[in-house]
């Protein structure tokens, strides 16, 4: 099959993108940078240029979109140009080219309204009621690209939860370095359970839904490795496997929530160099129950995860350990 991945420069998208080639796909990639990806064929640009993305859907029969503006503060106009606009540009294109299968990238926040989430559903996205801008934008493209599905071209929506693993830009080194400078709080005394995602499991969950795309089209599903654990068991992990000290830094949640809404408004006047301390948003993420069901995903996409959170931190202990 020839596969279209976007975004595939990305920490998610590179993963992808090397799974569909070992399942035998000829892939091409669209990004802004090259893929450094053996073996897929770059395009470089942009998904909100419509002369780019039609030359990059030309001949495709399958897309997997990955590209997304994913920040926690931003420019609204930003976030909607990117995740509502060129997923909407994508759409047109795809279907335009005869494209039989799409798998929206999403995520879970695009149902979140800000109460513990244990056990759930994928529940619809609701642009309305998600916080933040990346949530609303992606919740409002999952929508469109939801209401593409038809006969002819199969849509379906992954939302993987919390993806990391070694070479993580985001979630690890985030952590490990605010670890390091000793800032990492936990709130409520990290006693919250989440649910998160090894790369590797979230990459062939995302694979195995655009091959069970004609059975599974218009359904959306969160895509985790099933394991929750305390948010502070899992921070003292991933700071154990990278050598940095465990969090000791302890706040209630309602203090953390303060502070982060302060935060947004200094952002939106004079936003900085990079991700907000702290956010309502991350505020909530960090201090509410999140884990879900994962009976629907694994049934219907006939998947299962194979990297146990363990090995996932075994793996990023010998990763650690290779760059000291």
């Amino acid at each position: 099959m020839i596969v279209l991945a976007t975004g595939a420069s990305g920490f998610l998208g590179r993963a992808v993108v090397a799974d569909l080639i070992a399942a035998g796909h000829d892939v091409r990639t669209l990004q802004r940078r090259p893929s450094g990806i053996a073996g897929a064929r770059d395009i470089r640009g942009s998904v909100t240029d419509a002369a780019t993305v039609t030359e990059a859907v030309a001949g495709v029969e399958a897309v997997v979109h990955l590209a997304a503006k994913v920040s926690l503060a931003g420019d609204r106009r930003e976030f909607y140009n990117v995740n509502v606009g060129g997923t909407t540009t994508l759409l047109d294109a795809a279907a335009a080219a005869g494209v039989s299968r799409f798998v929206q990238v999403s995520s879970p926040s695009v149902a979140h309204a800000g109460s513990a989430l244990a056990g759930a559903a994928a529940d619809p996205a609701d642009p309305v009621r998600a916080r933040g801008e990346y949530a609303r934008t992606k919740a409002e493209a999952e929508l469109i690209a939801l209401g593409r599905d038809t006969e002819a071209m199969r849509v379906v929506a992954v939302r993987p939860h919390l993806v990391w693993g070694p070479g993580d830009p985001q979630l690890i080194e985030r952590i490990v370095a605010r670890a390091r400078r000793r800032t990492l709080p936990l709130l409520n005394g990290g006693t919250a359970l989440i649910d998160t995602t090894y790369v590797d499991n979230a990459a062939s969950g995302i694979v195995a839904a655009l091959h069970r795309a004609d059975a599974v089209g218009g359904r959306a599903y969160v895509l985790t490795n099933g394991e929750p654990r305390p948010v502070g068991d899992l921070m003292a992990g991933i700071c154990l496997a990278a050598g940095a000290p465990e969090p000791k830094l302890r706040l209630p949640a309602a203090v953390a929530r303060a502070a982060g809404a302060a935060v947004e408004k200094v952002w939106d006047v004079r936003p900085g160099a990079d991700e907000p301390p702290m956010t309502r948003f991350l505020a909530e993420q960090l201090s509410t129950a999140h884990w879900f069901d994962q009976s629907e995903i694994r049934r219907d996409l006939q998947w299962a995860p194979t990297v146990s959170i363990d090995e996932g931190l075994s793996r990023l202990a010998e990763h650690y350990a290779a760059r000291r």
